[in-house]
């Protein structure tokens, strides 16, 4: 097995931020579309265990942006909305969503 080379090593460094930096901003569209249809906020939160106040604390972890696009990923009505409104192709959060679930 050959040694990782500093070059290797920043490119996945590079990789993962720029997974985590896709996965943010989807994470933030995922919640600003839930903000603005408050029956679905109250599905997400009840899915995911969440009250008012832990959600406001967990904005912006990694743990809520996971379960945001893993949220949207599992219902293809909202995600489909919200890539219409957002201008994203549904393949696009798919594929970041792939990223963040290798073994599906």
């Amino acid at each position: 097995m050959k040694p990782v080379t500093k070059t290797e090593m920043g490119s996945a460094l590079h990789l993962r931020e720029t997974l985590e930096k896709n996965a943010q901003s989807l994470a933030d569209l995922c919640l600003g579309h839930l903000a603005e249809n408050p029956e679905e906020l109250a599905r997400f939160m009840d899915h995911a265990g969440y009250d008012p106040a832990a959600l406001r604390g967990a904005v912006g972890s990694h743990q809520l942006a996971a379960g945001l696009i893993d949220y949207f990923a599992s219902n293809e009505t909202i995600l489909l909305a919200l890539c219409a409104n957002a201008a994203i192709r549904p393949d696009e959060f798919m594929r970041v969503w792939h990223r963040l679930n290798p073994t599906g």
